[in-house]
């Protein structure tokens, strides 16, 4: 499987996908209304672009197809799934604040740690504070400890906030 690179149109295809209600999108919504699924494109996509992105994902094991009646709609797999951070299950209500401040000497490290806060689905709110809706709770501590970064992290779950602007689009 090989890992789509962040703004390109696969990439931009995956995140409809997993941006979707029920995790799927029509061939015909793609091919005749680009605009909503070309987010981020400062320029018109072309439906033959969007065809051959769908393939590749295809072939590369990250989306598959089902064929309908009067429609053929692509879903993400579970490979798919796992690039783009998709989770299925509903907001528990709780904030994952994670408050971060490693020192420069361990700059690759803090580098990576960044990443990954990113592809988990946080939002940088303020210099090293991250926040996020998604569960990652036990995945993210078991990492903080892989990295031998806990002395400079705090993790809090918390389930009420003041709600800032940076929030509204979470």
């Amino acid at each position: 499987m090989k890992a789509r690179r962040k703004g390109s149109l696969s990439w931009w295809i995956l995140i409809a996908l997993e941006k979707a209600v029920d995790g799927t999108v029509g061939i015909n919504n793609f091919l005749n209304h680009p605009g909503p699924w070309g987010f981020g494109w400062d320029y018109p996509v072309k439906q033959s672009a969007i065809a051959r992105a769908l393939k590749r994902l295809r072939e590369n094991g990250l989306v598959k197809e089902i064929k309908l009646k009067d429609d053929i709609i692509f879903k993400l797999t579970s490979a798919g799934e796992e690039l783009t951070g998709y989770d299925p299950k509903e907001w528990d209500g709780k904030w994952r604040i994670v408050v971060f401040d490693i020192p420069e000497q361990k700059r690759l490290i803090r580098d990576l740690f960044r990443r990954n806060l990113k592809k988990w689905g946080f939002k940088h709110l303020q210099r090293s504070v991250w926040i996020s809706k998604r569960d990652v709770f036990d995945k993210l501590t078991n990492y903080i400890q892989e990295l031998g970064i806990e002395k400079w992290v705090s993790v809090i779950e918390y389930n009420k906030l003041i709600p800032q602007p940076v929030l509204t689009n979470m």
